[in-house]
């Protein structure tokens, strides 16, 4: 009898216990963490949905960590060197000025001069990596001040309205986005180079309250999960809490194929939009074999990058807007190079060598354009030498990446140029026109940005190739 009042007892002892944990918003289930059975296939598919947010997740936070946090607008008139890492083959052929915004609790108004510059572009981006490219020296913008101000679904506040004062309103698909402006500079023209540098110093991004008058709310109260050095430690390390951290501050269509069926793969793992992340409360993964995944598909996509025909039947495709894109091109542009440009903007072609192996370091190159060769830009174009495995710069004393108009470029008698890889400049050739590399065994990629490209040219106008000097 004894025995069963005590268990008795125990009974109603832990009943209520889990009726506290009830309560308290847990589960039993929650209670320990849960592995789940995933296939190869599954871990795929959660990669590869996955990709454009890890991506710009890295590449939005880094840019705040480093340029002041958000809320701040920095204009950086010094072109990029091999100290920059924080983002995978950046450019040096144009200046920016970084916009990180947190639009949670307060819309921004984003503050323009007129530019002197012959081109100029404005693009906004949010975890989703959809690229929206409002305004454009290619749209005819830049040519007087303006304002514009930016919000989300979910800014308090504010919802669209006018405002006395404010030229343009732009809703974005995120709460936390970077506007990126690139400039540009005109470096062989000292004296609009100056004036240049002066507009991208005017440009200021003020919250709501602050266009009033008034100060800004405290935008403190958020914990972001922890970055990655790479995007594949993220796959690592924390990508159900970077996930979790996405969807609670992006906006989601019910009718696009692409957001529902991400949200549907992630359902199953506990992460849902609108929910605090607890580690405790989502399933196990295997970190290790995600980001064996992640490679996978990051080699894959380098291959499509460098394949010239590929390129040429989908370049035309990356960058573009929420529902002008398929998941293959999402992937594609995440891991080659966030944040890029559309092709009315601008365009990437890969150079790849002649004999269709992999450069390497080991070897010099040269790149031979004749005029009828040059690539078919409105604006200007440029090529930019980068290492394979991180898509940095390749660090020389000459700090010399890229040859075009504002790096430095000479073009012969006949208009053409010869552009040269190597580890020592060959002689007779221009400096502008020698991108050194280091005499070691590592693999180098070679990128041409054609801005604002004319596009009826591009159709069969065709990407040079690199030879190997022998």
């Amino acid at each position: 009898m004894r025995l069963i009042q005590t268990a008795c007892r125990f009974n109603r002892v832990k009943a209520g216990f889990i009726a506290l944990l009830l309560v308290l918003g847990f589960s039993v289930q929650a209670m320990a963490q849960k592995s789940v059975k995933l296939s190869d296939e599954q871990v795929k598919n959660l990669v590869e949905r996955s990709y454009q947010y890890v991506a710009m997740y890295n590449v939005n936070n880094k840019f705040a960590l480093t340029n002041g946090g958000w809320n701040t607008v920095l204009a950086d008139i010094r072109l990029k060197d091999h100290t920059m890492q924080e983002i995978a083959r950046p450019n040096n052929d144009t200046l920016y000025i970084g916009c990180m915004f947190d639009l949670r609790k307060e819309a921004i108004v984003l503050d323009m001069p007129a530019f002197d510059s012959k081109y100029v572009s404005l693009m906004i981006t949010g975890y989703d990596h959809y690229v929206n490219v409002p305004m454009a020296t290619r749209l005819g913008d830049f040519k007087k001040p303006e304002k514009m101000v930016l919000y989300s679904a979910r800014t308090e506040g504010y919802k669209g309205e006018a405002i006395e004062g404010v030229d343009r309103t732009f809703e974005a698909t995120g709460d936390f986005v970077s506007a990126v402006f690139r400039v540009m500079p005109h470096g062989n023209d000292p004296e609009r180079f100056a004036r240049i540098a002066k507009q991208m110093h005017s440009v200021k991004g003020l919250t709501l309250s602050e266009y009033r008058g008034g100060k800004a709310k405290a935008i403190d109260d958020v914990k972001f999960p922890q970055v990655g050095k790479t995007d594949m430690d993220v796959f690592e390390n924390n990508l159900l809490e970077v996930m979790q951290f996405v969807f609670n501050h992006s906006t989601f269509d019910p009718n696009s194929e692409l957001d529902q069926k991400l949200l549907t793969a992630y359902k199953p793992l506990g992460v849902v939009p609108n929910k605090s992340y607890y580690a405790s409360k989502v399933a196990k993964i295997d970190g290790k074999r995600f980001r064996a995944a992640a490679q996978e598909v990051q080699k894959t996509q380098f291959g499509h990058f460098q394949d010239p025909s590929w390129v040429k039947e989908h370049g035309m495709g990356m960058f573009k807007l929420k529902g002008k894109m398929p998941l293959n091109l999402l992937v594609l542009q995440s891991v080659v190079g966030p944040i890029g440009l559309p092709a009315t903007e601008a365009m990437y072609p890969s150079v790849v060598s002649s004999d269709g192996q992999p450069m390497n370091a080991q070897n010099d190159y040269v790149i031979h354009m004749k005029k009828a060769d040059l690539p078919p830009a409105k604006a200007f174009w440029s090529l930019t030498l980068y290492d394979t495995k991180n898509g940095f710069f390749i660090p020389n004393e000459q700090k010399k990446y890229s040859v075009g108009e504002n790096a430095g470029m000479v073009l012969n008698k006949e208009g053409g140029i010869d552009i040269y890889v190597a580890a020592e400049k060959p002689e007779g050739v221009p400096s502008e026109n020698w991108l050194p590399i280091n005499r070691q065994d590592e693999n180098i990629d070679i990128i041409l940005r054609v801005y604002v490209p004319d596009l009826e040219k591009m159709k069969t106008w065709q990407t040079p190739k690199a030879e190997k000097v022998k």
